[in-house]
């Protein structure tokens, strides 16, 4: 009655143990990349830094990013934050120059990055971020766990997964405050719920990794079947 379906995810797993690099020339990022986060992040400590990005279609108002602003530097954990031109609405995002003063040998600044490496990467602890799917599954698959700050669409849900069903997350109030922004990005990553919240991520990432192992994985085993289906089907 209903037409097969097969879950094959995570991608960006499943891609990694792919060795035909005829993939690499496929990328669907909407912005440059700037690599040289990762070197800047390669003199942090492990777990030291929470990173921040709100994807490619989030924006926000004035008010929003200034309070985001000063919850980073109350928290006072080094931080890799993406700013898009187009992340305030109408507007383009000008940080208050006490900010940018307060936060320059702790905070790095970037239009776009290599997601993944960034969140791959030993010295990440936690990710500040809207709760769009693939960033959702990217972090899953790093075993990071987040702070969600859902926007529209599927947003909602993905947070109220992840906070509440997956527990590697919690989420900031759409009317966002300094305070809360702090006292989240603490917990997150040095506190109790923090620590437990990572416990979880990383043994979600491990699933994660065995269902995309080849060649037994439940995710390789069900993209095989599909290929298949699609190769027998008629033209």
């Amino acid at each position: 009655m209903f037409p097969f379906c097969y879950g094959i995810g995570p991608l960006c797993l499943l891609e990694n143990n792919i060795s035909d690099k005829s993939l690499d020339s496929i990328k669907s990022n909407l912005w440059v990349e700037d690599p040289n986060c990762l070197k800047w992040l390669d003199a942090k400590e492990p777990l030291s830094v929470i990173y921040v990005n709100f994807g490619s279609v989030v924006v926000m108002t004035p008010q929003q990013l200034v309070e985001f602003c000063w919850g980073l530097a109350k928290s006072n954990y080094s931080f890799l934050w993406i700013i898009r031109p187009d992340l305030v609405i109408g507007d383009s995002a000008v940080l208050p120059p006490e900010f940018l003063a307060k936060t320059s040998n702790r905070g790095l600044l970037a239009s776009w990055c290599p997601q993944e490496q960034v969140l791959n990467h030993l010295s990440i602890g936690g990710f500040l971020m809207h709760s769009g799917w693939n960033s959702t599954i990217e972090s899953i698959s790093s075993g990071v766990p987040m702070i969600c700050w859902p926007f529209f669409a599927d947003q909602q849900p993905n947070c109220w997964w992840s906070c509440n069903k997956w527990m590697i997350a919690m989420e900031i109030d759409n009317d966002v405050k300094s305070d809360e922004v702090s006292k989240l990005v603490i917990e997150l990553m040095s506190g109790e719920r923090g620590n437990e919240m990572r416990k979880n991520a990383i043994a979600w990432k491990n699933k994660a990794k065995e269902a995309c192992t080849f060649p037994s994985g439940s995710s390789v085993v069900n993209l095989d079947k599909l290929i298949h289906l699609l190769q027998s089907s008629p033209k």
